[in-house]
């Protein structure tokens, strides 16, 4: 049945994290309705998670099922049931340095769990498989940008490590069984409803708190933030551009890869300025040094993804932290 005759229906995994609840609500204002599926894992406070959730349940179009990706039988089974015509995959244990004291976190949620999906994709068939992966797929690679045409064999976590399998997983079944699917390498994504893990958000509790923020290698990195409404933007695009090719060509699968980036790297000393600018409060600091599995930068080479779908994330870390402070002062009850 061709897209033309079959509505749209749309699965999200991991509808209940940061992206997934974005994505989902983004479909949702389109009229495609959308199956959120989630395990609501623990890995931080579930009750942001549920926060999320309580704005996409009640929504026209809008279904949950909590369930984890490593029980194959069970994701098949909503595949069956919801026959989707897009997936998209954001379900993974998250985090670079929580895999090194949890690895096997990672090969269940983020390699078996993307094993259940792949198959249920195989045996309920796709117009498109969207996934994420991570810019920390580029491992030890010095030069930037960052092209995914670079090299991408040297992980330097578990974390990477299995982003950089889902490639290679998804490109696979591609080739062996024709599913279309699309790997999202993203860069340090971020803004309201975020995760209390990254940087962003753990360095502005600690200042509305009065309490010290650790600065690694004497603030000597950089990032490549994301605001969360270009990714959402730029996979709403791609997920309607199914890559093309043939099963049965390993160099003409359809399977691609993009990097989802603003292309404007950020010193982590003016990172650190600009939330004291959003917040009006003055950092304390702690200097640490380099942490394991990090990197001293990311800076994503956009041009594939705006060749492919005319669009590259543009948003001002300015801007983007300002919103994102504006939300953390509300959801957390903090007076502006």
């Amino acid at each position: 049945m061709s897209t033309q005759e079959k509505s749209r229906r749309v699965i999200v995994t991991g509808a209940a994290g940061f992206v997934g609840f974005h994505l989902a609500a983004r479909l949702l204002d389109e009229g495609i309705p959308v199956l959120g599926i989630d395990n609501l894992n623990p890995y931080y406070d579930p009750a942001l998670k549920r926060a999320r959730l309580a704005r996409l349940e009640g929504r026209d179009g809008f279904s949950f099922e909590a369930a984890d990706l490593a029980e194959p039988e069970r994701i098949r089974a909503l595949f069956e049931d919801f026959a989707p015509t897009e997936v998209v995959n954001l379900a993974a244990q998250a985090g670079v340095r929580y895999s090194l004291d949890n690895p096997r976190a990672y090969l269940s949620a983020n390699v078996d769990g993307f094993l259940s999906v792949l198959e249920a994709c195989r045996f309920v068939p796709v117009r498109h498989l969207v996934y994420a992966s991570s810019s920390s797929v580029y491992g030890a690679n010095a030069k930037v940008p960052f092209s995914e045409a670079d090299r991408a064999d040297r992980p330097l976590s578990l974390y990477a490590a299995t982003k950089r399998a889902n490639e290679l997983m998804a490109h696979t079944y591609a080739h062996l069984f024709g599913v279309p699917a699309t790997g999202l390498r993203f860069f340090t994504v971020y803004g309201p409803w975020g995760r209390p893990d990254m940087a962003y958000y753990k360095f502005t509790q600690a200042i509305f708190a009065g309490e010290p923020i650790e600065v690694f290698n004497g603030g000597r990195m950089s990032r490549d933030f994301t605001y969360v409404d270009d990714v959402v933007e730029a996979m709403v695009r791609l997920l309607d551009h199914p890559p093309r090719g043939a099963a049965g060509d390993p160099d003409a699968a359809p399977h691609a890869l993009y990097n989802i980036g603003n292309h404007t790297p950020v010193a982590l000393e003016r990172f650190i300025a600009v939330i004291e600018a959003a917040t009006g409060r003055s950092a304390r600091r702690i200097d640490r040094p380099m942490q394991p599995g990090d990197v001293p930068a990311t800076y994503a080479d956009v041009s594939g993804l705006a060749a492919a779908v005319g669009f590259a994330p543009r948003t001002g870390i300015e801007d983007g932290m300002a919103r994102f402070v504006a939300w953390f002062r509300d959801y957390h009850g903090i007076p502006g």
